[in-house]
This record gives structure tokens, C-alpha cells and sequence, in this order.
């Protein structure tokens, strides 16, 4: 069975409106249920086969315990190719950006296992060396994600607070940035995820994520989009550093990032 993913989803005004305001938005029926079981196996399957993770949970560190992680699966090319080429999620991604166009910074397979911890609070831009604010997170759930079992949660409005954005995801952002967030009264949504529901969030937005408390794997495929016209930034930390070298092999500061693992996904 072919699957048709470059098939547009329409963004209006409002929901535009919303992104700009919160630095976050939830879209309904993005995916149908024969979509997600088609790709969603594989890429859970192909996810396992790559995370060479074999401590027990109790001896990881608090980042360890919060998910396996397995990235850049489109360079695997078959059924994970196909998804994150898409142009569905892609055209999504552009019009909540408000751009031209958007390239793939990189993808990233998140499998919270059964009693998996949470993941701490954080803004994803703390590891990324790009030149604006132009990046977003396409999280997409590859099974209905309940309260307990951890949805992402968003401070709504938080891409605008510059307190934490210096924080590497650990016991001490979720500590700081918890305690930041409810003194300038950013409210929490992290309400459950319905089967085809899908969030997109800016790179400097900050979230976090529940424990996973059932006996059950919250599966997840998150995608990266830049502006197609994002220019490299001289990084501020060691964490951008590696991320420049990692994926955005060749790119140069100050000049487009437009390298062969920053392939232009939309138009």
C-alpha cells in the first residue's frame, strides 16, 4: 500500500496567529491510523535495531532514562526516508515559520521505554548554532499518548522568556526552568495526544515530558526543520559545536546552511 504524505494540510490565519503567540500548536488529524501503523512500525523497529542502548534503566543518567534516542534515520532510506521527506509535514512547517521554505536540520527517533523517566525542561535551540529563531519541531506520536504515558508539554508563550535558554537538559533545567516558568506564569499544556495529532514548537519554546507509567512504549518521530535561507551561527557552547559538525557537515559561519544532510524539503 502507497501512501500519499506530501498531500497538503491546510493552515489558516488563526492557527499562524496562535504559533506567533504561544511558540507552539497542536494540529488534529495530520495523519490517518493506516499512515501511523504503516510507517510508524517501521520506524519503531528500525529505531530499536539502532539504539545499542543495553543498560537498565536504573543505571542511566536522568537524560538516559528519559528516552532511547535514534537520529538521522532518513539516511536509512526506505519507509523513514519517505517520512521525513514528506512534504505534508514539511509545508506545515514553513507556514508556521512563516517562510519560503524549510530545510531538515536532522530527525530524531524518541521511545520512551515502559517506566521511562521524564525528560527535564529545556529549549532545544540551547544546542543548536543557527543565526534566528526560525526552527521547528515536528513531534509526531506514532500511538495515542494518555496522561501517563508522557505527553510533551509546552510553556505556552515561553519562546519569548530569555531566562534558562543556557541550560543543557538535566535535574538542575528542570529545577530552574520549572521554577522560572511558573514565576512569569507561563501555563503548562500537556494534555493527552489523540491517534494522528501532531505539535510543532519553536526552537527556543520551552518543554518537557512526563514519565512513561504504563507498560506500554511511547513511541515518537520528531522532525527539524530550518528557514531554507538559515545561516549558520559561531557557536556559544560545546553542545553547538558538535551539532555544527554533526549536522551540518561543511557549512560555514555566516553562510547559508545548504550542505547534502540539509537537503531542501519544501516547495
Amino acid at each position: 500500500m502507497r501512501f500519499d504524505l506530501d498531500r497538503p494540510y491546510a493552515i489558516g490565519a488563526e492557527q499562524v496567529a496562535a504559533f506567533r503567540r504561544d511558540g507552539f500548536i497542536r494540529l488534529d488529524h495530520v495523519f490517518t491510523p493506516s499512515e501511523l501503523r504503516h510507517y510508524g512500525g517501521k520506524i519503531t523497529r528500525l529505531t530499536l535495531a539502532r539504539s545499542g542502548i543495553r543498560a537498565l534503566l536504573a543505571e542511566r543518567s536522568t537524560y538516559g532514562r528519559a528516552f532511547l534516542q535514534v537520529t538521522n534515520l532518513w539516511e536509512q532510506n526506505g519507509p523513514a526516508r519517505e517520512f521525513v521527506f514528506g512534504k505534508r509535514l514539511a509545508g506545515i512547517a514553513a507556514a508556521l515559520l512563516e517562510v519560503e521554505g524549510v530545510r531538515l536540520y536532522h530527525d530524531q527517533s524518541l521511545y520512551k521505554e515502559p517506566g521511562g523517566g521524564q525528560t527535564p525542561a529545556h529549549a532545544d535551540q540551547y544546542y543548536w548554532p543557527l543565526a534566528s529563531d526560525r526552527a521547528i519541531t515536528a513531534w509526531v506520536p506514532l500511538q495515542p499518548v494518555p496522561a501517563e504515558m508522557g505527553p510533551i508539554g509546552f510553556y505556552a508563550g515561553s519562546h519569548n522568556c530569555q531566562h534558562g535558554r543556557d541550560l543543557p537538559i538535566s535535574d538542575d533545567s528542570e529545577r530552574l526552568i520549572g521554577a522560572a516558568m511558573e514565576r512569569q506564569a507561563f501555563a503548562l499544556v500537556d494534555n493527552p495526544f489523540a491517534l494522528g495529532e501532531v505539535s510543532f514548537h519553536l526552537g527556543w519554546t520551552f518543554h518537557r515530558a512526563g514519565p512513561n507509567a504504563t507498560s506500554q512504549p511511547r513511541s515518537v518521530m520528531t522532525i527539524i526543520y530550518i528557514d531554507q535561507a538559515m545561516r549558520l551561527a559561531a557557536p556559544t557552547n560545546a553542545m553547538q559545536k558538535i551539532d555544527w559538525e554533526i549536522w551540518c557537515p561543511g557549512a560555514r559561519v555566516g553562510e547559508v546552511i545548504d550542505t547534502p544532510r540539509n537537503p531542501l524539503l519544501y516547495p
